[in-house]
């Protein structure tokens, strides 16, 4: 019988799929797992099941033996080394569209919450400061309508997202590698813009591009003292893509207005820091995808990525070979 080995359980109507063909071991130690026990397990497993937080390196890809695919958890890719696992002929499967709607509801939520300090008024009330009712200039938002949504990557979740923002009668322009047509935009109510305009321009900037070399903290003090004074940053893509530090000053700084931040450069984050004692910042922990319906669809595509590439064959989202 064939093996299969999972970083973290999945729900059990996903395991018991799984273990009606396999094999399956489920680590059930601290999340995430161990390079040396995945390196460990990797070795005479047939498939994995991993998430995006597991590291899956050359290194550890050239441990496996009988290894045909690893199928992740997730919409990013860029904690497998695509690469190596393509030279080695092991196919790798993701879970893309599903999350789509889920994440973009997420970005759209942090913007919002942002403009009109909802979170920072929760807190208010729960630690009592709520003494008077507010005047004409006291504790003020800001309106949504009229406002120049910046997307940084206009794939399928920016997409999305420009739906929900065309609602609330925003100007949306975007930054990609190539236009769309002209069609295309007209239909989205979109406009290309260079990334140049994209920083300078825009009064709120949503990040949805994958973390890749050229992206790795693209977003740093140069870029924050283009921006408005009055912009806000929403990242839902990925940590690195932002330097974290930097913002921080640039918060501080009141260099920019505010940031609404669903990833981190190090995941978990704890209190000590410095992002949790800023007001004008909106924190979520890493939630993009995480709606009941969205997660369950997410095992049953992953459990299928798997079965297709034990069998030699494509999975239904698949990068590399």
């Amino acid at each position: 019988m064939k093996k299969v080995f999972l970083t973290r359980t999945l729900h059990d109507f996903a395991l018991n799929e799984l273990k009606k063909k396999y094999q399956i071991e489920v680590h059930s130690g601290k999340i995430p797992i161990s390079q040396t026990k995945l390196r460990s397990k990797i070795k005479d497993v047939d498939g994995i099941i991993c998430f995006p937080y597991d590291k899956i390196n050359k290194e550890t890809i050239e441990l496996a033996k009988n290894l045909k695919v690893i199928s992740t958890y997730s919409v990013g890719f860029d904690h497998i080394d695509v690469n190596y696992a393509k030279e080695r002929k092991i196919r790798v499967g993701y879970t893309p569209e599903v999350l789509t709607d889920a994440t973009a509801d997420l970005a759209f939520s942090l913007l919002l919450d942002l403009l009109r300090r909802v979170s920072e008024g929760d807190r208010i009330i729960r630690n009592g400061k709520w003494k008077v009712i507010y005047g004409a200039h006291d504790y003020v938002g800001v309106d949504l309508q009229g406002k120049t949504l910046g997307i940084l990557g206009l794939g399928r979740i920016g997409k999305t997202l420009a739906k929900r923002a065309k609602a609330f009668e925003m100007n949306i322009i975007y930054h990609n590698r190539k236009p769309l047509s002209k069609s295309k935009e007209n239909a989205l109510g979109v406009k290309f813009a260079s990334f140049e305009k994209i920083i300078t321009q825009s009064d709120i900037i949503s990040i949805h591009v994958p973390h890749t070399k050229e992206t790795d903290q693209l977003f740093d003090m140069k870029v924050f003292n283009k921006m408005k004074k009055s912009a806000f940053l929403i990242n839902t893509a990925r940590g690195k893509i932002v330097n974290e530090k930097e913002l921080v000053k640039a918060l501080k700084k009141k260099i920019i207005s505010g940031a609404g931040l669903d990833v981190f450069e190090q995941e978990p984050i704890g209190v000590k820091n410095p992002l949790t004692r800023l007001e004008n910042v909106v924190l979520a922990p890493h939630i993009g995808s995480s709606t009941k319906e969205t997660r369950a669809k997410m095992a049953e595509i992953t459990v299928k990525n798997l079965n297709l590439g034990m069998n030699g064959k494509k999975p239904i989202y698949s990068v590399g070979y």
